[in-house]
């Protein structure tokens, strides 16, 4: 961005907030994601008027709009680029620099507890009303807390930059691994579960994780962009999983890693018949096929049985896959980098 563009935008951005409800909007948001809905209830202002500040705001680059079903949701902008884009880091300054103590935000602050607990309400009845068989399926394997325990295990301690968990449904894994990374996105394409998920993490406070309604075959996020991906109890729903995985795939970095769970093989039909799972369970050999396919290294598989008491249980199998480093550069007969025979090979690598 040339640099009289950067002023601009700058100037543009303060212009912006250079007025107390757009600042008060500004402090809001960057507590978390809210429509316009509540937005006017939190400022207890009109729905026109909060649309107005909102819109300026966006013009401005401080905030960002996206759309989830019949809802258009808003969020602090992304602070990942600010060479390109001084909006994201711009508006996480202001808002650290606002008086949470000001009785005008505190009051602010108040209404959006309120907001808040109403979305946790919301959230609880829905739980409430599919937790028998929730409840059914999970008394069939090995405990959350193991599978969670292994899962930590396999990714490792270190600092995640980006993670990304594709069918986030109550946002349970987003919230489990969310310590070690810098941002958190979760994906789900069912409302109620946004919801859900959405409650659990404003619980948590988790302000550096966000939820997404989308589709898990057309991810809305660039190839490359990703350094982790979780895909927890999902493929088994899924009619095309290995088409779910290049997708995956196509959104990780080089070297970014995919972490798997699902169940082994089974035959409990009634799962296919009242849960509407299409596959009864996914192979470690079949999980590594797909991995040879993609162009992704299997670096393990780890399975965990149904407890002893258990006569038809579930096996939960968790998988760790790694993308590949791009090749180095081979040198020619010459001693030259890149002959057109290099070149050829290079650009017939992909996804089939």
């Amino acid at each position: 961005m040339a640099e009289d563009s950067r002023t601009e935008q700058l100037l543009a951005a303060l212009r912006a907030v250079a007025e107390s409800s757009r600042l008060r909007l500004l402090f809001i948001i960057s507590h978390g994601e809210f429509n316009v809905t509540e937005l006017t209830q939190i400022l207890g202002q009109s729905q026109p008027r909060v649309s107005r500040h909102l819109k300026l705001l966006v013009d401005a680059r401080l905030i960002e709009r996206h759309r989830e079903g019949s809802w258009v949701l808003f969020r602090l902008a992304d602070r990942d680029h600010p060479e390109r884009d001084l909006g994201g880091a711009l508006a996480r300054m202001i808002a650290d620099l606002l008086p949470a103590d000001d009785p005008v935000l505190a009051r602010d602050l108040a209404r959006l507890e309120a907001v808040r607990a109403e979305r946790a309400a919301a959230a609880s009845a829905y739980f409430r009303a599919i937790a028998g068989e929730w409840d059914r399926i999970r008394s069939l394997h090995v405990s959350e807390q193991r599978v969670e325990d292994e899962m930590r295990r396999i990714l490792g301690p270190e600092p995640v930059d980006t993670l990304l968990d594709i069918g986030t449904g109550t946002g349970r894994i987003l919230e489990l691994l969310a310590p070690q990374a810098r941002q958190g996105i979760g994906i789900d394409m069912s409302r109620e579960m946004l919801a859900l998920a959405r409650a659990r993490l404003d619980a948590a406070g988790l302000k550096h994780c966000q939820i997404r309604q989308g589709d898990i075959y057309h991810l809305p996020y660039a190839s490359g962009s990703i350094d982790v991906v979780t895909i927890h109890q999902v493929l088994h729903f899924l009619d095309e999983p290995e088409r779910a995985l290049a997708e995956a795939v196509r959104v990780l970095k080089p070297e970014g890693r995919l972490l798997v769970v699902d169940f082994a093989p089974h035959e409990l039909e009634f799962l296919r018949e009242t849960q509407a799972h299409r596959r009864l369970g996914i192979s470690t050999q079949q999980f590594a096929s797909w991995c040879h396919h993609l162009g992704l290294e299997h670096v393990e598989a780890k399975t965990l049985p149904p407890p002893p008491e258990i006569e038809q249980g579930l096996t939960v199998t968790i998988w760790l896959a790694r993308g590949q480093a791009p090749a180095e550069p081979s040198l020619g007969a010459a001693g030259e980098i890149g002959q057109p025979g290099d070149q050829r090979q290079a650009n017939s690598v992909g996804v089939d």
